[in-house]
């Protein structure tokens, strides 16, 4: 048997609270599926956002982040490659290096085999996977700011699956697809978001993180070799151990069934994109609210053709038309649909897609004159107003 595997093998059988067999399921043990969340403030459909911004202005991205009900640290990819979300979370990865000159990371088998002693030494080290200053000098000027008067604040971090697909190994396979590099990134980004946890609670105690997983688009891909069913089994080992109020992010196209079972209890994603509420997402929505949880709906649409259409009052309205088939299919009240409600923009906007084959661009050609910066700035100004609308609407 390889070195690595052993490793590995010795890794799963000390820590199987996390990673039980792919059969595993948490139903099965004290039912822990089915208790009711546990979050320890109310949303009321208050303000957040997505976490990544164009800005390359640090203290203004700050200042948009600080103006919402529950804010978080921007990831400013456009002010350095450190501010970029996977290679904030590879730091200290076995494994893993940054190519400066291509800006991607890289993964070499030989070297993690290398490693792989190194990181069971440190792993039980808290400190080991801290986002230190060099990694993401935006995040500890965020801890620097005053964060007690916020009703809640947030973080957030790559998922496991994202992070998987997206950094390939020497022979341009996804890491995702090794099962021995799989099995540690789960631990290591859980323990990424472990720790960043503790340092947003000790500076306001309603805080939470959410992974980022625009993954988990890929994993109903037919050429996928990771599915679904896979990532479904994975998940709920991994966040079985994440502390603090468990959250997700996903700005791709979606299943919402899918995600309201993967264990969170945070979900937040884009809403603007699916036109419409079908009915049969109704129930599962509905059941996810009872427990406790609360969906960040991703209304306000951040290309700028398409912003341009709409106003806070013609979002209000998309949002509760949405509302509206969830509790006429379920019976679940609108109020209480609201009062488990955020608001924010639907995506990041790196690049303007609404402004692509405009007459003065050409095909394919991404606005960078700071359009971005612009566009994110006015759906942020948005969410106020459509907050007040919908909290007078439903009395929360």
């Amino acid at each position: 048997m390889e070195p690595t595997l052993i490793g590995v093998k010795k890794f799963l059988k000390g820590h199987s609270r996390f990673f039980l067999p792919s059969c595993y399921d948490l139903r099965d043990i004290g039912g822990k599926r089915d208790q009711k969340f546990m979050i320890t403030f109310e949303a009321r459909c208050s303000t957040t956002a997505m976490g990544i911004m164009p800005h390359r202005d640090v203290e203004r991205a700050l200042e948009l982040a600080l103006s919402l009900d529950i804010p978080f640290w921007p990831q400013l990819p456009k002010v350095s490659l450190y501010e970029d979300m996977y290679v904030q979370a590879s730091q200290n990865f076995p494994g893993i290096a940054i190519d400066f000159d291509k800006e991607r990371l890289s993964f070499d088998t030989a070297r993690f085999e290398q490693e792989l002693d190194g990181y069971f030494v440190k792993m039980d080290i808290p400190e080991a996977f801290a986002l230190t200053a060099e990694y993401s000098a935006v995040f500890h000027k965020f801890l620097s700011k005053e964060l007690q008067g916020y009703k809640a604040i947030r973080g957030q971090n790559i998922g496991p699956v994202s992070f998987g697909f997206k950094v390939l190994d020497e022979n341009l396979k996804p890491v995702i697809y090794n099962d021995e590099a799989r099995t540690i990134l789960f631990d290591f980004i859980q323990k990424k978001a472990n720790i960043q946890y503790r340092e947003l609670k000790e500076r306001n105690p309603n805080a939470f993180v959410w992974l980022d997983e625009p993954g988990l688009g890929y994993v109903f891909s037919g050429l996928s070799g990771y599915n679904e069913q896979l990532a479904k089994e994975d998940y709920h080992n991994f966040v079985e151990g994440l502390e603090g109020p468990k959250g997700l992010h996903l700005c791709a196209e979606v299943n919402l069934p899918y995600l309201l079972e993967l264990g969170v209890e945070i979900l937040s994603f884009d809403a603007y994109q699916i036109g419409f509420m079908p009915k049969e997402y109704a129930g599962n929505v509905a059941e996810f609210l009872k427990k406790g949880g609360i969906i960040s709906w991703g209304i306000v649409p951040t290309e700028s053709t398409v912003l341009a259409t709409q106003t806070p009052e013609t979002l209000a309205a998309i949002l509760s038309n949405y509302w509206e088939v969830i509790s006429e299919s379920t019976g679940l009240s609108l109020h209480q649909i609201a009062m488990q409600a955020l608001v924010a923009p639907a995506r990041c906007c790196l690049k303007d897609i609404g402004q692509i084959n405009t007459p003065d661009k050409k095909a394919g050609e991404c606005q960078v004159s700071g359009s971005e910066e612009r566009i994110v700035e006015r759906a942020f100004a948005f969410l106020p107003e459509l907050s007040r609308i919908l909290r007078n609407k439903y009395s929360v």
